[in-house]
């Protein structure tokens, strides 16, 4: 019964946020802030869905003004509804082509402002990074990027694809590292209390330090710092857990 209550409020609140996002963005469509605002709202289901979302911010983030890559772990379909409480102003996503395809939420992820790739054709996805960059420099925007490219669902943090690394050295902007704990198998939508998730943002990373990196080793020394953050969260979410059965 709790199962087909919270599809049934999951349809009917996308669609009003769908549709009333879609309202109010053709006033001002594609505008980078429009996403945050949405997010923010879409990120209620993660109350509904039984998840206990703790946040997690460094003070050098909290205070950064300025155009960045963030880049996050992508672990299943609920990442959009976890990560929405997060997301920063002015910032938007990256998706694959086949999103806007989705009925409703395509358009509604378009006219947010995020952007598609086309995984398919690497003349077509270095276009898009060449796009990213001038974006970076020329507006007051960032870019939010899944490296892995793909869920891991439950293989822990997939290998990082180079394109954001390389638009980030390209354009000059610091990259913000984003791990959330482990979901894979933890949420059943017939079950009141999923438990917690962490989710934390760490400082930006300055690449006047890393200059003297490829690329390849810039994503390796990212991919290896967030896998230590990744297994320390889920360390820490798994010791709450089993204290809170004890009480």
């Amino acid at each position: 019964m709790l199962f087909i209550l919270r599809i049934i409020f999951f349809i009917v609140y996308s669609l009003i946020i769908f549709i009333s996002s879609i309202i109010w963005c053709s006033f001002s469509p594609r505008n980078p802030r429009n996403l945050a605002i949405f997010g923010r709202m879409f990120s209620i289901l993660s109350t509904v869905f039984g998840m206990k979302i703790e946040l997690r911010q460094s003070k050098l983030v909290e205070n950064y003004l300025g155009n960045a890559i963030y880049i996050a772990n992508h672990q299943n379909n609920y990442d959009t509804i976890i990560l929405s409480k997060i997301i920063p102003k002015n910032t938007v996503t990256i998706g694959k082509k086949s999103l806007f395809w989705i009925p409703f939420f395509g358009l509604f992820y378009w006219i947010t402002g995020n952007m598609f790739i086309d995984r398919n054709s690497n003349i077509k996805s270095y276009n898009t990074i060449r796009h990213i960059v001038k974006k970076l420099k020329e507006q007051h925007i960032s870019f939010w990027i899944f490296p892995e490219g793909t869920r891991s669902n439950g293989r822990g943090l997939l290998p990082f694809k180079s394109g954001a690394f390389q638009a980030a050295i390209m354009a000059g902007v610091p990259i913000i590292p984003v791990i959330f704990s482990n979901t894979h198998n933890r949420i059943k939508l017939n079950r009141l209390n999923n438990g917690l998730v962490i989710i934390e943002m760490l400082s930006p990373l300055d690449l006047d330090r890393y200059k003297y990196l490829s690329v390849r080793e810039l994503s390796k020394a990212c991919h290896n710092l967030m896998l230590s953050k990744l297994e320390n969260l889920n360390a820490e979410v798994n010791a709450k857990e089993k204290y809170d059965k004890l009480q």
